[in-house]
């Protein structure tokens, strides 16, 4: 008789932990599975939790990206967005339509994950798990570990291939029962809970929002929306400027040859990218708000530094930095 299968939802968070040890201690095979999208918190290095606690148990780790055509389930949510710009349950039904695919390829029985319950306002109730389980054709198929009990028993379950003594009736958004459960497995190096999407912070969701209005929603716009300061100018251009140092190399390091870079001269102050048309306005709007964070505070008017990649040569053009009162309405999200 082969060995039960399951391809297993592994965000790298306590919960999705569990269900894997859960079912690795019911003798499962499992091949894990985690998602990469454009807006994951994952560090710089890109590495994610998911990856070390798969290692550590032994657990094949597949990885699948969603990029320009999750852009456009963001953009255009057939069920919604949350509290913010995150389409949790479109996002949900893109997820385990994947990891059909990936349990028919490797001949798996099932699907599980570490959701729980009533955890999450829009995607773990009753009715939305039943909704994202049907969109995805995996009726009956997709195990949570945590919470069966109170859900309707799976495929697996009226098999035989899974006991549901063993299973839980985890509910609510209290981590109590996991981090006892967590205790009595043993495990004991998980992440601290976090948002684990930057669509679910207010300050990004409008920088996002803003960004789709402008048509920017190539996943190179998207990704520049992580670094600096963003303002849009009022000819519809748009400026980046780098908060720190690290900032200001990521800018200069991804952009385009020919695109406008700005930094003050012969002083402290942030680089700037201008994304739009390279006109003498919008190079003045870019040179003033680049004025406006130098170390030279006291001075009326600034030289800035104004270069592309594709020309030997720069230029100066001396500008008044922005007061704030100017600033503060250009200013796109936090």
């Amino acid at each position: 008789m082969n060995k039960t299968k399951a391809i297993g939802l592994i965000s790298g968070g306590l919960d999705s932990i569990l269900a894997l040890k859960v079912m690795l201690d019911l003798g499962i095979e499992v091949v894990a599975l985690n998602m990469k999208t454009p807006f994951c918190t994952c560090d710089s290095q890109g590495k994610c939790f998911s990856q070390s606690v798969t290692e550590k148990l032994g657990v094949p780790l597949r990885r699948i990206y969603g990029g320009e055509d999750y852009i456009q389930i963001v953009k255009h949510p057939r069920h919604g967005y949350g509290k913010n710009m995150n389409p949790c349950i479109d996002c949900r039904i893109y997820l385990f339509s994947k990891a059909r695919e990936i349990m028919e390829k490797e001949g798996a029985d099932f699907v599980f994950t570490g959701e729980v319950l009533g955890e999450r306002p829009m995607s773990q109730r009753r009715e939305a798990m039943d909704l994202i389980e049907r969109e995805s054709n995996l009726n009956e198929k997709v195990l949570r570990p945590l919470s069966a009990k109170l859900l309707a028993p799976t495929l697996a379950e009226k098999e035989g291939k899974i006991d549901r003594g063993k299973l839980f009736d985890f509910q609510g958004r209290s981590r109590k029962p996991q981090l006892e459960l967590a205790k009595s497995l043993d495990i004991r190096e998980f992440p601290t809970p976090a948002g684990g999407c930057l669509l679910t912070d207010q300050n990004f969701a409008q920088k996002i929002i803003d960004s789709f209005i402008y048509k920017e929603d190539s996943l190179r716009h998207i990704n520049l929306l992580k670094i600096g300061r963003h303002f849009r100018l009022p000819t519809g251009a748009k400026v980046i400027a780098g908060r720190d140092q690290k900032e200001n190399e990521i800018l200069l390091a991804v952009s385009y040859a020919t695109e406008l870079k700005f930094t003050a001269h012969d002083c402290k102050s942030c680089y700037a990218l201008l994304l739009g048309e390279c006109s003498p306005e919008n190079e003045t709007w870019a040179a003033r708000i680049c004025a406006k964070y130098s170390d030279r505070e006291n001075l009326t008017t600034l030289p800035v530094r104004i270069w592309t990649d594709s020309v030997e040569q720069f230029t100066l053009l001396e500008v008044e930095p922005l007061d704030e009162t100017i600033l503060s309405p250009l200013r796109i999200g936090g």
